[in-house]
């Protein structure tokens, strides 16, 4: 969990663009992020388990 001072920094706009730091909107983590559903790995799972993401489900073959 991030606290609530690494939350407002990452929001700030950097000095550089390769400074942006992408932080999960549900927790603030920025390790294992996704950009497309803007969720960490953790949480990705947790939603798309509860049926809470439309579009996803678990695969089986």
């Amino acid at each position: 969990m991030a606290t609530q001072s690494q939350k407002a920094k990452s929001n700030k706009t950097p000095k550089y663009s390769t400074r942006i730091v992408r932080r999960c909107w549900r927790c603030g983590r920025k390790r294992g992020f996704m950009r497309k559903f803007g969720l960490c790995r953790i949480c990705f799972r947790e939603l798309a388990n509860n049926g809470k993401l439309p579009g996803i489900r678990k695969s089986s073959w």
